[in-house]
């Protein structure tokens, strides 16, 4: 019997159940009515106050009872394991694992012999990130390896002039920091700026711009502190100053909604194996259309070229779409991974997703609280934060609380000598009180 690839995943009985208890709209997920509603419906105010009521409190439990069957059927992490690392590596959904061993299993059997169908899955992909950042046009996407090469064609692709400038942050990860620094050898100055004690850290970026600033670049979401920009506010700068704005969208695409269009942005790059539920070794990079001219290549191969499936023809031009950027053959295993995984998010939708990724940290941080000397590095707004809570307590060794947590199966992360915790949207509570309970125990042992 002849395997097949699918690009969407194919849903069981007890699947399309769980499907009838929503009803899609583009970019989330909606409630149906409830019949209790419909039931409890009548002309007077009385009736149409319980029915509201009624209808509110069906939906949250069916919402809620929604996103509990999701995490059993796609994430069947061991017993034992609390998983709250999202904000390094995430684990696959069932379906992103079954998709691998399909392709697998195809390959193993009969090659490339539907190659069409594996770039039908291809051009997939760029389908469901164009609607992740509400590109204007999926040529707009380019499949890189990850977010450090999507930065390098940005920084190394530029044309830049002695005294140019390029502002940052002093939070960035080194990916977002080293590429900029590189740019030393043609007298360009990186601007590290301090975004603690600004009244906001867009305010305190924005000072820091002027004439010869050449480039905004910053973290949508920071991954040490957890602190989330504000990129329409950044973005409308930067457009209004003729200042190019790329954003590093690691730490939140999947998480969060992002708008490259609201937020003007000019660069994002992520990759997959975060927020989005991916593999490692595939990233998203958009560039504006008007801007792909203004990169200078620096790589090319046969896949850049706008006739890439004429290996015979001897002249050449550059992709005009942002394949451009894209030299060689594709990671087709990667591809059908992050395909998988992003159909469970566009079905589940971002919001419903946004939604619930600050009601887990806000969970997290209200059962932190209660621990003495406990002091949150990450921001307590919910539009300051997204997926992260790092902490530390008061003259307590962290690393030391980081070992106890990890040889106890909590998964997490020991970033600026601070805990960091990061739950997705399907994390439990039960994972989440597990791991601050583990917390409260090194406290009162120390």
């Amino acid at each position: 019997m002849r395997c097949r690839v699918m690009g969407t995943y194919p849903r069981s009985e007890e699947d399309e159940k769980f499907v009838g208890t929503v009803r899609r709209r583009p970019g989330r997920w909606a409630p149906q009515r409830s019949s209790a509603r419909i039931a409890g419906g009548s002309q007077s105010f009385a009736g149409r106050e319980w029915s509201r009521a009624s209808d509110n409190f069906f939906r949250t439990r069916s919402m809620a009872a929604s996103l509990r069957h999701l995490a059993e059927r796609e994430f069947p992490l061991r017993d034992g394991v609390h998983y709250l690392n999202h904000a390094a590596v995430a684990p696959w959904p069932r379906r992103t694992s079954e998709a691998v061993c399909r392709f697998a299993r195809e390959n193993a059997a009969q090659g490339a012999l539907d190659y069409a169908a594996w770039l039908s899955v291809e051009a997939q992909l760029r389908t469901q990130l164009r609607e992740l950042l509400n590109a204007p046009s999926a040529e707009d996407i380019a499949l890189l390896k990850n977010t450090s090469e999507a930065l390098s064609v940005v920084a190394h692709g530029l044309d830049w002039h002695a005294g140019d400038n390029v502002v940052i942050s002093d939070q960035e990860f080194p990916s977002n920091r080293i590429v900029w620094e590189s740019l030393s050898t043609y007298d360009v100055e990186v601007r590290k700026v301090a975004l603690s004690g600004a009244a906001t850290p867009e305010e305190a970026l924005i000072e820091a711009c002027d004439l010869r600033t050449r480039l905004l670049a910053i973290s949508s979401v920071q991954y040490a502190t957890g602190l989330r920009s504000d990129l329409e506010r950044l973005g409308r700068h930067c457009r209004e100053r003729s200042i190019l704005f790329c954003v590093d969208a690691i730490q939140s695409l999947g998480a969060i909604p992002m708008d490259v269009q609201a937020s003007c942005a000019d660069f994002v790059m992520a990759d997959g194996h975060k927020w989005l539920l991916g593999p490692e070794g595939l990233a998203v990079f958009y560039c504006r259309a008007a801007l792909r001219d203004q990169l200078t290549l620096h790589q090319y191969g046969w896949h850049m070229v706008e006739e890439c499936g004429d290996y015979d023809r001897s002249d050449w031009t550059t992709a005009c779409s942002a394949r451009r950027f894209e030299c060689g053959s594709p990671n087709m295993v990667a591809v059908h991974a992050l395909n998988a995984s992003l159909t469970l998010l566009l079905e589940t939708g971002l919001q419903t997703i946004s939604s619930q990724v600050l009601k887990n940290t806000q969970y997290l941080i209200d059962k932190l609280d209660d621990i003495p000397g406990m002091k949150l590095v990450s921001p307590r707004r919910d539009e300051q934060r997204a997926g992260i809570v790092s902490f530390r307590v008061t003259d307590l060794d962290t690393a030391g609380l980081y070992q106890h947590l990890s040889r106890r199966g909590v998964v997490c992360a020991l970033r600026s000598n601070a805990l960091r915790l990061s739950p997705h949207f399907y994390t439990s509570r039960q994972t989440m009180d597990a791991a601050v309970e583990l917390v409260q125990s090194y406290v009162s042992a120390s």
